[in-house]
């Protein structure tokens, strides 16, 4: 640990912040797509996402717990470190930062992917893409610099405007349900199937990854106490109703075969009912959707290193600050990492390895997940969360919950992703060793 203390970072980030934080994390560009991939399970589907959005919940419960119990900045790191030690810690850190800014890469290419249905040029111009992408990251990165409060203003318009179709397809799905007109049903019947649940379940996971996010910068947030519990809890309930209302909505209204090959299943229910001219537009709200998830993603992807460093368990510069109070070292070294990650999607050879390295990161949020439910749940069964702990007998159930769900959708991420995320994790080890060993000699010699 370091030999004095860090310093206080201004709090900047309310409740609201922290909400848009959440939600704008979760509700990214993926969504405008997950009806496609989840055709050939029918209405397996909505339970799918009922499984994944329970899970989900019990997951946002013990982050929230153990955020008003430890508002302390670092977030999962603080909680793996606290149930099982220094060096659990900072590899569940370790882990996070890297699936963050390895997963913020695609993020960035699916966001101007929408962007070049607005700007012809893009696609049509080589190199184009992956102009485009390094742009916006380095823009986001650069707001982020700026100061706290510039980022998370930034995030509650995005957030707002993100939801805007998300709530329209919602509204037109529960009218045509309420007129009774039994036509405008088009999804097949099925067959009540475990496998395809279990199936839609994992694809639907990805659309939840984040609502943890609010837990991270916690050093920056107004009264962390109650505002990171109840953003975090919030957000994700919300992120969730959206999820499974919009996304059934689409899968009812969009016949399976069509819909299983429809490259904007949201767009092509807008044009069904209110023609082309509005579905146009709904490549904007799906680039601002990506926009504004990478918005907050960038500010994830600093904050890490910054409490490693400030423990003393990570180079110290990582924790250098601008003058504007933000961890503009990490910043730019995070963003020189996704600009590269980025540019390698952009050449033909390195897409198929790309694609695993997603997948990877995944895998890496999911063995994060699981560690903070078990580390809850060690936490509150042996009472270390003090008098709290002992009154929470209805939390021991949720934290298990969390945990058996954490580690069932790992299982099903499949074995080969699950290995190399147990790489990926390792290889922050001789980094811990080289800083726990050569950080205690600085501070001996000091």
């Amino acid at each position: 640990m370091s030999a004095s203390s860090p310093p206080v970072p201004r709090r900047q980030l309310g409740f609201w912040m922290c909400l848009a934080l959440v939600v704008g994390n979760i509700v990214g560009s993926g969504v405008y797509l997950l009806p496609a991939s989840l055709a050939p399970y029918g209405l397996n589907s909505v339970l799918g996402w009922i499984v994944t959005c329970g899970g989900g919940i019990t997951l946002a419960i013990v982050f929230a717990r153990l955020a008003k119990i430890f508002p302390q900045a670092g977030g999962p790191y603080v909680y793996a470190r606290v149930a099982f030690g220094d060096g659990t810690g900072f590899l569940m850190a370790w882990g996070y930062w890297m699936g963050v800014w390895v997963g913020n890469a695609a993020i960035a290419i699916a966001t101007v992917a929408y962007l070049a249905e607005l700007v012809p040029w893009i696609k049509n111009t080589t190199g184009g893409p992956a102009i485009a992408s390094c742009v916006i990251i380095w823009l986001l990165t650069y707001l982020n610099y700026r100061g706290t409060r510039q980022m998370g203003a930034v995030q509650i318009v995005t957030t707002i405007l993100k939801l805007l179709p998300l709530v329209a397809i919602v509204a037109l799905g529960l009218s045509l349900l309420m007129s009774g007109d039994p036509s405008v049903i088009k999804v097949e019947a099925q067959p009540f199937s475990v496998a395809a649940i279990h199936s839609s379940a994992a694809l639907t996971l990805w659309a939840l990854l984040g609502l943890e996010s609010a837990t991270v910068p916690a050093g920056k947030v107004q009264n962390p106490e109650r505002n990171i519990p109840l953003a975090t809890l919030w957000g994700t309930v919300a992120a969730s109703a959206i999820y499974i209302l919009a996304c059934s909505v689409v899968v009812m209204l969009i016949p399976g075969e069509e819909l299983a090959k429809s490259s904007a299943p949201f767009a092509d229910v807008i044009r069904l009912f209110w023609g082309d001219k509005i579905a146009s537009t709904l490549a904007l709200f799906a680039f601002i959707s990506g926009f504004g998830a990478l918005n907050g993603w960038i500010l994830l992807q600093s904050e890490m290193p910054r409490v490693l460093a400030n423990e003393g368990v990570f180079p110290r510069w990582f924790a250098r600050e601008s003058r504007h109070g933000t961890p503009g070292v990490a910043l730019v070294i995070s963003s020189l990492l996704l600009t590269g990650v980025v540019l390698m999607n952009y050449s033909r050879s390195m897409v198929q390895v790309f694609t695993s390295i997603i997948l990877i990161s995944t895998s890496a949020y999911l063995m994060m997940y699981l560690t903070c439910a078990v580390g809850a749940l060690k936490l509150c069964w042996s009472g270390a969360l003090g008098a709290a702990g002992r009154r929470l007998s209805p939390f021991l159930l949720v934290a298990l919950l969390a945990m058996l769900y954490s580690g069932w959708t790992l299982l099903g991420a499949g074995l080969e992703p699950l290995l190399w995320s147990i790489a990926l994790f390792a290889a922050g080890l001789p980094v811990y060793w080289l800083m726990k060993r050569f950080g205690a000699a600085a501070t001996h010699s000091g």
